[in-house]
């Protein structure tokens, strides 16, 4: 349960509508133990008038009077339980949507290299399953809990001021259910964890199920899919059906131990009553505060499993919660204006595979400048831009901004005025001018941003096509549009920005050579001021590049102008050769 202490700091900033809570179960539970002191009083008067018919006028009278207050007691008892739910539930709503809030925002600020080790299905299944099963711990757990706590003290003493060996003999089972509950919650917790690490990998498959469905369905891989998801479903049931199984038997166990608490109340109140050291009527107080609490030390294996379950939920949550960001704005100072980069003998090293994907690697770029990168797939090329905006950092050398270490710059700053378009677009489920307007205050962007950025990027032809132009709904990952239109769209989203550095990363792959001519003539006029970063695998890409770096297993193999490396006859040269030959028979998506 020491994960669950996480949550001290929410239930001290509710702790007022705790409070109220706590104060609400007494007083329901106070009028709730006064009931059977009611039906004791009835019981033991009625008996006393048996077989006399005079007084059975004042019976009646005094049977009706205690009904009324029996059931006047029930109404208030049931108003207060009514509070209560509204302050203790309440708070575990309250503190669910701040504990939700405060994952996401983990989330945001976590690095690249965090999400390279987890896996989204995972991720997605702490911030929703996870969350409920701590809720449920706020919730009813806490409830209950306090409602038994309260309930017992009440009970115990109303019983004990009636009989004390009785109400001894009565809880005789109550140590058997205590050691009954403590060693079951160990399994519990254990087979708990069980169930949540398969609801993780389930959701995984789900997600990238439906994230990959046109993979899927293109390799006719439906039926794999189906047979993996109801090998994971078949073990999540397994494992549900174990802590089912530990439930079933549980319950029955607590609520026998309850009914022979009972048999005893009869058996030695009976005894009792014979002697004349208590009445009849207090058997039946007996018997009925043994049934009040029925419920109560019912529910404590169901509070047990669900406190189980939270804090292994919890626990699986503060994995990442206490994970630091490896990377964070060092300062708020302002770096200025965008003007020189250079990477200074920068090495990187990926921390999963241990692979050096970057080695010794040196270049500038300044203002006005484009730098067309190359290489064969696998080089380093996407690396270098992971480097060029922190992603990561280099495990060498330095890069630096204006001639200051990026490391040291305000990071928030120099991303703000950086646009970048990735080598695997990603567009959301929203319109088409949201996802354009996506990197920028949409308050500060006119129709004319809006259209220009597209007409730049080659995409507004296609854009006035559809019937809600701007406002046409994408589909999942921008499923309704072709791999080309993604990719321009993608590239009005970093050209709205109006940025100072703009990085394509190979970003041009799915467009025909001559939209493609367009569309760099189009950045090169635009922003001609820019420091500008190319990376492709296509030569073509590269032909506006006033300098171009070849990479060769994270080494810089080559640097100069086109002809010059043409001259070189090396792997640029290669690599030019090859893809004129293959673009004789190149069909862009575009095309199709």
């Amino acid at each position: 349960m020491k994960s669950l202490s996480y949550l001290n700091k929410y239930l001290i900033k509710y702790k007022w509508r705790l409070i109220f809570g706590v104060v609400f179960i007494a007083l329901s539970n106070y009028f709730g133990v006064e009931m059977p002191k009611l039906v004791k009083t009835a019981v033991n008067d009625f008996l006393e008038t048996v077989g006399n018919p005079e007084k059975f006028d004042a019976i009646f009278w005094l049977t009706l009077k205690i009904a009324g207050l029996y059931m006047l007691f029930s109404v208030v008892k049931g108003f207060f339980l009514f509070l209560t739910r509204q302050m203790i539930i309440i708070v575990s709503r309250l503190i669910e949507y701040d504990l939700k809030n405060e994952i996401y925002q983990q989330y945001q600020r976590l690095n690249f290299a965090f999400y390279k080790k987890n896996r989204t299905g995972d991720l997605m299944n702490r911030i929703s399953e996870d969350v409920s099963q701590v809720r449920m711990y706020l919730g009813p757990g806490l409830m209950y809990t306090i409602n038994l706590v309260v309930l017992s003290i009440l009970g115990i003493y109303a019983m004990m001021r009636i009989h004390v060996p009785l109400t001894l003999v009565v809880l005789i089972p109550l140590p058997l259910m205590s050691i009954l509950i403590y060693r079951v919650s160990t399994k519990m917790n254990l087979m708990s964890k069980e169930v949540q690490e398969e609801q993780s990998l389930l959701s995984t498959i789900v997600q990238e199920s439906f994230s990959g469905i046109r993979v899927v369905k293109a390799y006719l891989r439906e039926r794999e899919m189906q047979e993996k998801f109801e090998k994971s479903s078949e073990e999540f049931k397994r494992r549900n059906m174990r802590l089912v199984m530990v439930n079933a038997l549980f319950m029955p166990t607590i609520v026998f131990l309850i009914g022979l608490s009972v048999l005893l109340t009869v058996y030695y109140g009976g005894i009792l009553v014979y002697r004349k050291e208590i009445t009849p009527g207090d058997i039946v107080a007996f018997v009925f505060y043994v049934n009040m609490m029925t419920w109560p030390f019912a529910s404590v294996g169901w509070v047990t499993s669900i406190n189980q379950r939270a804090a292994a939920s919890q626990a699986r949550i503060n994995e990442f919660l206490k994970i630091e960001p490896q990377i964070v704005n060092p300062t708020e100072e302002s770096n200025g204006v965008i003007r020189e980069i250079r990477f200074e003998n920068v090495s990187y090293t990926h921390e999963n595979s241990g692979i050096e994907a970057v080695k010794d690697l040196s270049f500038s770029i300044r203002e006005g400048e484009t730098l067309g990168i190359v290489g064969r797939t696998g080089s380093g090329k996407s690396t270098v831009l992971n480097l060029l905006t922190r992603q990561v950092d280099p495990t060498k050398g330095r890069i630096t901004v204006n001639g200051k270490d990026l490391k040291t710059v305000n990071l928030e700053e120099f991303r703000s005025q950086t646009g970048v378009v990735p080598q695997d677009v990603f567009l959301f489920s929203d319109t088409i001018g949201n996802n354009i307007k996506f990197g920028v205050n949409h308050d500060n962007v006119s129709p004319e941003d809006l259209v220009n950025a597209a007409k730049t990027a080659h995409v507004y032809h296609n854009i006035e096509s559809f019937k809600d132009g701007f406002d046409t709904l994408l589909g999942e990952r921008g499923v309704n549009l072709s791999g080309g239109q993604k990719q321009r769209v993608s590239i009005a989203r970093a050209l709205i920005r109006k940025p100072k550095l703009l990085l394509l990363d190979d970003c041009l792959s799915a467009v025909d050579t001559e939209t493609e001519d367009v569309i760099l003539k189009a950045i090169d006029s635009n922003f001609s001021q820019n420091l500008t970063v190319i990376v492709s695998h296509r030569v073509s890409s590269l032909r506006f590049a006033d300098k171009i770096l070849v990479i060769e297993n994270g080494h810089k193999a080559e640097e100069g102008l086109h002809q010059e490396l043409m001259d070189l006859n090396g792997i640029y040269a290669e690599i030019y050769q090859k893809q004129l030959v293959e673009g004789e028979n190149h069909v862009s998506e575009d095309d199709l």
